[in-house]
């Protein structure tokens, strides 16, 4: 069996869309998944399951939370070397590094939509799209930065869910252990 991280998108946000990570580990160990582990109430997942699709994993993920919860919830998965990929290849100085953002991308954006993307620009904020991660820096910090994750996900027209460093850091020592 092999170890995979779940990042849920907008569950425990103001209220709305609650999940209990007790009930969430709950739930997918019922649906067949073993060792799993939650990180803090923002949906993170780490689990092994005998299932090599991640499409699958996702939209088993996807319904039991439908099912369970009464609503739809965004699920990306990735593999702990994929995730320890994406943490090790951002393009930022170690200083910018330790307060940005990496948000994790569904698919590969289409090239020309990243290329629109590039030409909105702020002050202060930075980002670099990959095939599989859009990364951000903001020196006033990504609660008050003019670009949010909606812009991106419109404009990319992909599904996508962000982590600080700390929580990848996090993820990836827990997934270690796993």
């Amino acid at each position: 069996m092999k170890t995979y991280i779940a990042l849920l998108r907008g569950i425990n946000v103001g209220g709305h869309r609650k999940v209990p990570m007790a009930e969430l580990r709950d739930l997918l160990t019922k649906i067949g998944f073993s060792n799993v582990k939650t990180y803090i109430q923002s949906g993170n997942v780490i689990f092994k399951v005998a299932e090599t699709n991640v499409q699958e994993i996702e939209n088993s993920i996807q319904k039991s939370i439908a099912d369970h919860f009464g609503f739809d919830v965004s699920v990306m998965v990735r593999t702990r070397q994929q995730l320890q990929k994406i943490f090790d290849n951002c393009p930022f100085s170690e200083d910018k590094k330790i307060n940005s953002y990496f948000a994790i991308l569904s698919h590969s954006p289409d090239k020309d939509l990243v290329q629109e993307a590039y030409e909105k620009t702020y002050e202060n904020e930075e980002y670099h799209i990959t095939n599989d991660c859009l990364y951000f820096y903001s020196n006033k910090g990504y609660g008050n930065a003019k670009f949010s994750l909606n812009y991106f996900e419109r404009k990319l027209k992909v599904n996508a869910t962000a982590r600080n460093y700390k929580t990848m850091l996090k993820l990836l020592s827990l997934s270690a252990e796993n």
